[in-house]
């Protein structure tokens, strides 16, 4: 008889607050010969994981398994990884390694991508497979849980101050970063900036948490999502997946700043006048990550070191996580505990 494991499993898109994802059992995944199967300890829960669960993501799997902030422990692998490891395995599953893309070191963009509880089963299960060159290996500063929403939060917030071109145009220290929406991936790339000496201005509509969380992490200045902040910024990273924000930030962007947008789904973008863009001013997508990012962003958080406030909910409660996630009612990230 096939081994078993739990999982909570999407059949068909439909609003979280109708319970869409239901408990089953699954065979335990076969692995190929280039895979590792990991027993899941944590999954941290993500918008995208949302996106998916309520269709604004079309589904590419039918039915799916979602979670791709995955924390456990290695069950079999073949060499360089051993049974026992810690391993962090996250969205992007599997690249084609030979379009120009993966050969120009721009893997993220790759056409035959595959995706972690979007194209492939995820980390809602008790087990889950990946490829062994697409798994980290962890740092051991950070618990499980609190390494969770690196993996996705984290590294998609890294790429985006990246995308701000900060570094390259004057450096960090004293420059101005805007954060529209403060969830997982907004306090963590906040810690990020402000160990590299920049001035963070965090715009989110929650006061009680998100606010009075940003600015216990250091940020300068706090105020609503549709604030102008008291200066002009150089940058700013929407993480909200609002497009009415767009307008709203290029405001709030002084000449030759850059705005980017760190999401995979965005409601539409409201019409732009063009003075909003005059003064060589940028607007630029973050889409995935390569595996680079994810090991530089890892050794940056440990240094650092980050610390990601998380709130858990059982395993079972995967409905209810997304819910809460959707109400902005999480302070910080939200983390499934399976094991």
């Amino acid at each position: 008889m096939p081994e078993k494991m739990r999982a909570m499993m999407l059949d068909q898109p439909a609003p979280v607050e109708t319970r869409p994802l239901r408990a089953v059992e699954l065979d335990v995944p076969a692995l190929g010969e280039d895979d590792v199967l990991v027993q899941v300890s944590v999954c941290a829960i993500c918008r995208t994981d949302l996106h998916i669960v309520e269709g604004e993501l079309p589904l590419r799997r039918t039915p799916i398994v979602p979670g791709h902030q995955i924390v456990g422990r290695v069950e079999r692998a073949a060499a360089p990884l051993t049974p026992g490891a810690r391993v962090g395995i996250a969205w992007l599953h599997r690249t084609c390694g030979q379009c120009r893309f993966c050969l120009s070191g721009r893997e993220n963009l790759c056409d035959a991508a595959e995706f972690t509880g979007w194209t492939v089963n995820g980390g809602y299960a008790e087990r889950v497979v990946a490829p062994a060159s697409f798994v980290y290996p962890l740092p051991e500063g950070f618990t499980d849980l609190e390494a969770a929403p690196l993996l996705c939060a984290g590294i998609i917030g890294y790429r985006a101050l990246r995308a701000t071109e900060l570094d390259r145009r004057g450096g960090w220290h004293g420059a101005r970063l805007g954060i529209y929406g403060f969830g997982a991936a907004g306090h963590i790339c906040l810690q990020i900036a402000r160990a590299r000496g920049a001035e963070v201005y965090v715009m989110t509509r929650d006061r009680e948490r998100h606010q009075r969380l940003a600015a216990e992490l250091g940020a300068t200045w706090t105020g609503g999502v549709t604030d102008a902040p008291p200066v002009k910024l150089d940058a700013a990273i929407i993480f909200a997946p609002a497009g009415e924000l767009i307008p709203v930030a290029l405001r709030a962007l002084d000449k030759g700043g850059t705005l980017v947008l760190g999401g995979i789904h965005m409601s539409p973008t409201p019409p732009l006048e063009y003075s909003l863009l005059y003064g060589e001013r940028r607007i630029v997508s973050v889409a995935n990550n390569t595996r680079d990012d994810g090991r530089e962003f890892l050794a940056e958080a440990a240094t650092v070191p980050v610390r990601t406030h998380v709130q858990t909910f059982p395993f079972e409660r995967a409905n209810e996580a997304l819910l809460a996630l959707k109400n902005d009612a999480i302070r910080g990230a939200g983390v499934l505990v399976v094991q």
